[in-house]
């Protein structure tokens, strides 16, 4: 069946109910950034893989609506599928809501499917399209008629960390989450996100790609926890552990029947970004219903002393595995054949080696020259080109450990740099400095990062089209909040124990991308008069490609803290390394 063919279908079955315009956003029943296979909807519906996304279908017109990321990918990923890209102006704004009230007609209907649609995403649909006399149906699926051989949910097993790996017990856990659901006078609390569900359970999987997480929903009732999972994913010694904790276990599909029995006079503490609107739907009208972030969010960012000390050791087996692969690839370039995909594959035994080492972070980031300038780029056998001892090698990569979450970005000469190159590579490393080096008063948010890390690059009239940094999870997602560094005024405070990633970049569409990438820990700085001050301490720990620097575009403090860093990336690394290795790391490494 051609994707033409499958929105012929969508269509027909929009026909037969009278729907004007259908929805089909990138998300699961858990309101997922990245999804199991069976939730990939806008992949099997359009040809479209990138990770962030909506389609809109009406009867004669269909688009996808998708973030500067992903622009040049979708334009050729959806050549004869039927489907337009339409390009977002500010990244995560569903901006097609205004688009359908502007283009149907009063009276028109607009349905989606109430399992992956968010609570904040229906009621803004509603509320919106109301005005324009727009009526919303959210129980549509017409996905399923005509996906023949769809997966099904993934089995894989789940297991339970020690206390020794995650620094808190589940017992601390869920009372901690308890206290703050007295404060908001709520009795219930219904956990739909995995990656909370994984935090507070220690509790860690296989059923996403990358992401340790399990399929599961959790409800914290007054006197009982309860854990809705396919059982058959435990052992017994697992399943027998948390049942000692008072935690019950049910069937993964029994919590909507759960929710539809919590009793009249309850509350509910619900997080509407994180809930997908079909369960909010089944909480009978008498209970009331109190929407914030899960307290387990704020918890989980804020890493504990056991957390940082576990990705501080990661950090450094991450750092000899990268050193590895990239002495690998400059005695290989020119005299072997590597491509993009060959290279990422080296790379992942390299990490393989490492003790504790589970699997990749995310698909790897691998562009040579002109794929570099695509931010989310992930070579196939279709688009694989070979390296060549010329031009920008971008490497975007990570790795899951059992203790810790690693995501870095190195941009490295391979050879013929050309002056632009250099400047642009220069302009990127002064303001990843920047941000890594960044003093802050408390209080201070994610956009105040974002503008003081952009600055070198605003200086020259530059700017990149994503975010400055993202939280990072501990063996968990490698996309973390709710702490984020971008443009928009997100009320977050960055808070000491956060990790988030600073990775400034530049594009140069069709000729090469630069993006460098640490991550970062929040730390106590010094307090004043003026108050409370923090910065950064740097986590990552790997050579900076010294051969495309600038020097003259650098003040002596950000020639003083590279040098710095290159010399302390050798004394952590040393001590694991080989003769050769060491050698090769030291002569890189060397004070410019």
């Amino acid at each position: 069946m051609t994707y033409q063919d499958k929105l012929a279908g969508i269509r027909r079955q929009m026909k037969a109910d009278q729907t004007d315009a259908y929805i089909i956003p990138s998300a699961d029943p858990h309101i997922s950034e990245y999804v199991p296979d069976r939730y990939k909807c806008i992949a099997f519906a359009s040809g479209f893989t990138g990770s962030a996304g909506t389609l809109v279908i009406t009867h004669d017109f269909a688009g996808l609506w998708t973030d500067a990321r992903y622009f040049v990918q979708a334009e050729e990923q959806l050549q004869g599928s039927g489907f337009e890209l339409v390009k977002l102006q500010v990244q995560a704004t569903p901006e097609y809501i205004g688009w359908l009230a502007d283009r149907l007609p009063e009276g028109s209907t607009v349905a989606f499917d109430a399992n992956l649609i968010s609570v904040q995403l229906a009621q803004l649909l509603e509320t919106d399209l109301s005005v324009a006399g727009i009526k919303i149906s959210s129980d549509k699926d017409y996905l399923s008629a005509i996906w023949e051989n769809r997966p099904g949910l993934p089995s894989a097993a789940a297991y339970l960390l020690p206390d020794d790996i995650t620094g808190k017990s589940v017992a601390s856990k869920i009372e901690e989450v308890r206290a703050a659901l007295k404060k908001y006078r709520t009795n219930y609390h219904l956990i739909s996100s995995l990656d909370d569900i994984a935090w507070l359970f220690n509790l860690r999987g296989s059923d996403v790609k990358c992401n340790p997480v399990v399929l599961g929903f959790a409800l914290l009732g007054p006197d009982k926890t309860s854990l809705f999972i396919d059982k058959s994913k435990l052992n017994e010694e697992d399943k027998n552990k948390l049942k000692q904790w008072g935690i019950e276990l049910y069937p993964y599909n029994g919590v909507a029947d759960a929710l539809t029995s919590i009793p009249e006079g309850s509350a509910i503490f619900i997080d509407p970004k994180r809930n997908c609107y079909a369960l909010f739907q089944k909480v009978p009208l008498p209970v009331t219903v109190v929407m914030d972030t899960n307290p387990s969010a704020n918890f989980k960012a804020v890493k504990n002393e056991v957390e940082i000390a576990n990705t501080q050791q990661t950090m450094v087996r991450d750092g000899v595995a990268l050193t590895r692969f990239f002495k690998w690839l400059e005695e290989n370039i020119g005299s072997t054949r590597l491509t993009e995909v060959s290279v990422a594959e080296q790379l992942y035994r390299f990490r393989a080696e490492q003790e504790g080492f589970v699997g990749e972070s995310f698909d790897t980031i691998a562009g040579y020259k002109e794929h570099g300038a695509l931010p989310h780029y992930k070579a196939t056998p279709q688009s694989d080109v070979e390296l060549k001892a010329d031009g920008l090698f971008l490497l975007d990569s990570g790795g899951q450990y059992l203790r810790g979450t690693t995501d870095i970005t190195r941009v490295v000469s391979l050879g013929n740099l050309t002056e632009g190159e250099k400047t642009d590579y220069t302009l990127v490393l002064k303001a990843m400095i920047e941000g890594a080096t960044a003093r802050f008063p408390k209080g201070s948010k994610g956009y105040q990062i974002d503008a003081i890390t952009r600055k070198p690059l605003w200086d020259y009239a530059l700017n990149y089209g994503h975010g400055t940094g993202h939280g990072v999870g501990y063996f968990l997602n490698v996309h973390e909040g709710p702490q984020i560094f971008n443009a928009s005024n997100w009320p977050v405070e960055i808070e000491p124990g956060m990790i988030t990633s600073v990775e400034p970049g530049l594009y140069r569409p069709l000729r090469y991308g630069i993006r460098i990438e640490n991550l970062v820990l929040t730390v106590p700085d010094q307090v004043t008069e003026f108050g409370e001050f923090y910065t950064f301490e740097t986590l990552t720990w790997f050579l900076i490609d010294t051969a495309p620097v600038k020097k003259e575009l650098l003040l002596p403090r950000h020639v003083e803290w590279l040098n710095r860093y290159n010399q302390q990336v050798v004394e952590k690394l040393g001590p694991y390394l080989n003769e050769e290795e060491l050698k090769w790391l030291k002569e890189k490494a060397a004070a410019i």
